[in-house]
């Protein structure tokens, strides 16, 4: 097994419940080479890894190597082990992920290694945006690394992952439930976010008792995670949140939610997120499930 990076500093100083899931531009920068890394880039528009890339970087695309190719689930351990042994990671390397808008993807791809119980990962503060912005290396070498024996646990989605029935009986039983949708699709104004198409979505508005908390409230400008009080001021001070409440996050597939899953659960040390990755696009199409429209729970 590798030897565990020591947390980042500049993570350490705003004020994380883990620090350790997150590193600075600064400590990647310092790092790049090291053959204990792997950095896989997960974005929502998969070209741009081809446009230009953190040098030794990989991709992560999700929709081919994080999804069932016919079920609306995710890869089963025999496909998740064959990933991680051909980017090249085993018991000795430490992933770290980034991406496009603010690491969205990177966060769900974060989440569905986590269903598999695999927990030496990192997420990259600000992405790639920010990396880009500060003028730091890129390159369109695509990197290639001795294949592994990696051997994965079997997936378990219990812990941190809500289906429909339970997401509906969490509902029914009044309990803590956050839309990181826009106002407009929280609302019902729109089925699908802003300047993107329509996916199928049948009703708009939000599952009943849902606050709406949209998941860039997170996120600095420059795309890195606002500090912990920050945090605390909308999660808990704002919003009522207590960290040993059973709380699940949706948006309309489960990508920004899981940005949000994240903020909670290893930024603020809440105990108990799940993640409802079926989502608006799930809710909005079941046959009777309650809806609720307008700006209120």
């Amino acid at each position: 097994m590798s030897i565990p990076f020591a947390p980042d500093p500049l993570i350490v100083a705003k004020g994380y419940a883990h620090p350790e899931v997150l590193v600075s531009t600064d400590w990647l920068a310092a790092r790049l080479g090291d053959p204990a890394i792997r950095l896989l880039e997960c974005n929502e528009d998969v070209l741009l890894y081809d446009l230009e890339h953190i040098p030794g970087a990989q991709r992560i695309d999700w929709h081919v190597d994080l999804n069932d190719p016919v079920e609306r689930d995710y890869i089963a351990r025999p496909e998740f082990e064959a990933l991680l042994r051909r980017l090249g990671v085993d018991g000795t390397t430490t992933v770290i992920f980034y991406g496009d808008k603010n690491n969205w993807w990177a966060a769900y791809a974060f989440w569905v290694f986590s269903l598999f119980g695999f927990t030496n990962m990192k997420l990259l503060d600000g992405g790639r945006a920010k990396w880009i912005a500060e003028d730091r290396p890129v390159t369109t070498e695509v990197p290639r690394f001795q294949p592994t024996h990696f051997i994965a646990d079997e997936r378990r989605d219990g812990a941190i992952r809500a289906y429909f029935h339970e997401t509906r009986a969490h509902m029914e039983s009044g309990k803590a439930m956050i839309d990181v949708r826009s106002p407009q699709e929280y609302t019902g104004e729109r089925t699908h976010m802003p300047d993107y198409p329509q996916e199928g979505t049948l009703r708009g508005g939000h599952i009943p008792g849902a606050r709406s908390v949209p998941w860039a409230r997170a996120a600095e400008a420059d795309g890195s995670f606002k500090p912990a009080e920050a945090l605390r001021a909308i999660y808990e001070s704002e919003i009522g949140l207590a960290r040993d409440q059973d709380v699940i996050t949706y948006c309309r597939i489960g990508e920004r939610s899981s940005h949000t899953w994240f903020v909670l659960t290893y930024l603020l040390g809440f105990e108990h997120v799940r993640n409802y990755d079926g989502s608006w696009t799930e809710w909005g199409n079941a046959v009777r499930a309650p809806i609720t429209t307008g700006d209120q729970p």
